[in-house]
């Protein structure tokens, strides 16, 4: 079968090492070389993406109505009437720290040996990001101290002091300054208790400002997920401002807007993030409530948003709670989706079956399959997006064993945010060491595309079934069509009593034939499953922390190969996967599956 295992330990290699090189996986778009009509219509591709990005802000600012432009340095507004909750979770331990001077964020702990945080030089952009946006101001309301409500105060007026007009700095960014106001209006009452009147005026005026800087950023074409972001916050300020009614006019229009291109049919969100999900309706729902604290009806886009991504988000749940790892997902923060989920006032199932968002779910007794069944998003949503197409996870009560690589957190090296993005850092096929997808990773492009997704699978057939022995699932894609002419079919059976898994991947031609090329189907595993090759090679026992066992079988030959797991609390660990290896042939298909076996049995 022309087996390769030096190629299927290569991944192992290069994320463990995390440091780009010549002809590596990382830097696909600029090493490989695919056949020359794929090169230029890639390059078409970028052109026509460069050129409808310059003229679509170009257009957008245009379009913006001048009694905008001119209402961008309008008075500040003089008083809140109320603030929202935040409902993210807070510690009032925390608050004690920071009265201290230590400041973690971004993974990243500093002290600021009794000055403003404000006047560090930052340790790295992640920690100015999350400093600057004030959403750490909850831990200190939960205090509920006369010291942490006077420290917040203080905070926020070195803030003013310091960073309060706008700048070129991480506190300046569009998604920081949104994120800023929406922390400073529902943390309004620690910051104002006790206050006099000059820092009262002088908060409103830092209010005024940051609202002046969106309605700026939304005229000069701000686009993808920060439009929406920008959109929740400007209607929040409306809804919370005396006198604001013409800016909350204006903004319920653009939420409605945004929340009708980004939040798809299926509930997913349009970048296929399931973190965004959970970022999105911590926001959503307090708005939600400041509209019926205000006594105004909220659009209805807004509701009927909010009751879509309740059952999508269930759709990516494991048995352990964890959510799957796709498209830019990382560790689960599991005190935010149990908040996020208590507002679901229908308790709805899961969703099995999102065709618009491109995830399918099969479920039998506590046995679950997620699979990525989609296209990449759009461009301007595709930043962290993964090339993971067919790819799955698979989960046995309180435990995932089949999973994919997930990311490592904003303060890891660029190559490691890269390889986890790769189809090799997805339990799926992939073909010459080539990832499915091609990412705009390169210097130049990347200053332009902002690592978005260049090319992909732009036809993903899905079909599902359920009979008497279980749900089934077939996936196809085109993801390789392109550079071998090659299109990649897998099928997924689940037995109705959840203990056994079946699964086939086949390879064939789109047109003619398909050369030879080395190939490898991965199958990461969990970091708490310990494994062992059994059967000649022929299979590999899957041992769960709860002494549960499982069974790899094919009539290939299976290999257990170094891996490492980006999404663990503690950051990147090692781990291991199951990889079939061999060349590439017109109708070749790799028939596989997991089954339990009883813990006495021998193998």
């Amino acid at each position: 079968m022309g087996v390769k295992r030096g190629r299927a330990r290569r991944f192992a290699r290069e994320i463990a090492a995390a440091r780009p090189r010549p002809g590596r996986v990382f830097h696909e778009f600029e090493e490989s070389k695919p056949v020359a009509g794929a090169i230029f219509r890639d390059r078409l591709r970028v052109a026509g993406l460069i050129a409808m990005r310059s003229a679509a802000g170009f257009g957008r600012f245009l379009a913006t109505p001048w009694r905008v432009l001119k209402g961008l340095r309008r008075r500040p507004p003089e008083r809140l009437l109320i603030a929202p909750q935040d409902i993210r979770t807070s510690d009032p331990t925390l608050a004690a720290d920071i009265y201290a001077g230590y400041f973690a964020f971004g993974g990243k702990i500093v002290n600021a040996h009794g000055r403003s945080p404000f006047e560090l030089e930052p340790r790295t952009e992640a920690w100015a990001r999350a400093l600057s946006s004030f959403s750490w101001l909850r831990h200190l309301r939960a205090a509920d101290t006369a010291i942490a409500k006077a420290n917040a105060r203080a905070l926020v007026e070195d803030f003013l002091a310091a960073s309060g007009k706008p700048s070129q700095s991480p506190a300046w960014e569009t998604r920081v300054a949104a994120r800023r106001l929406l922390a400073w209006l529902s943390q309004s009452p620690i910051i104002l208790y006790g206050a006099d009147r000059v820092f009262y005026r002088r908060f409103m005026k830092g209010i005024g400002r940051t609202e002046q800087f969106l309605e700026r950023k939304l005229a000069e074409g701000v686009a993808g997920e920060d439009r929406l972001i920008v959109a929740i916050a400007l209607v929040e300020l409306g809804l919370c401002a005396e006198g604001a009614g013409k800016l909350l006019q204006r903004s319920r229009k653009l939420l409605a807007d945004e929340l009708q291109r980004q939040i798809l049919p299926d509930g997913g969100h349009i970048s296929r993030n399931p973190q965004l999900l959970i970022d999105l309706l911590l926001d959503l729902l307090p708005l939600r409530q400041a509209y019926a604290a205000r006594g105004v009806q909220p659009p209805p886009q807004l509701l009927n948003a909010i009751d879509r991504m309740m059952p999508m988000l269930r759709l990516f749940r494991h048995g352990d709670g964890a959510l799957a790892l796709f498209n830019g997902m990382g560790v689960t923060a599991p005190e935010q989706l149990a908040t996020v989920l208590a507002y679901d006032d229908t308790r709805a199932r899961a969703l099995t079956n999102a065709p618009h968002s491109g995830y399918q779910r099969l479920e039998m007794q506590d046995a679950i399959v997620i699979a990525d069944a989609g296209r990449p998003p759009p461009p301007l949503f595709s930043t962290r997006a993964h090339a993971g197409c067919a790819s799955f996870e698979f989960s046995a009560g309180a435990q995932r064993f089949v999973v994919n690589c997930g990311v490592p957190d904003a303060n890891r090296a660029a190559a490691q945010q890269e390889a986890a993005r790769m189809t090799a850092a997805h339990s799926t096929l992939v073909v010459d060491d080539r990832s499915s997808c091609r990412f705009a990773f390169h210097g130049r492009l990347r200053n332009w595309l902002d690592d978005e997704i260049i090319s992909g699978p732009d036809r993903v057939d899905v079909e599902r079934g359920e009979g008497a022995s279980g749900a089934g699932l077939v996936i196809e894609h085109n993801g390789y069509e392109p550079r071998f002419g090659l299109l990649h079919q897998r099928r997924l059976a689940l037995r109705r009593d959840g203990r056994r898994l079946d699964g086939a991947d086949r390879m064939r031609a789109a047109a003619g034939s398909i050369g030879r090329r080395p190939f490898a189907l991965r199958f990461h595993i969990h970091p708490n499953v310990r494994l062992k090759r059994v059967r000649a090679g022929h299979a590999v026992l899957c041992v769960l922390p709860n002494g549960r066992r499982w069974l790899f079988e094919s009539a290939w030959a299976a290999y257990i190969e170094e891996s490492v797991f980006f999404a663990a609390p503690e950051g990147p660990v090692a781990s291991a996967q199951i990889v079939i290896a061999g060349e590439t042939e017109q109708g070749l298909e790799i028939e596989w599956s997991f089954r339990y076996v009883d813990r006495r049995r021998r193998e």
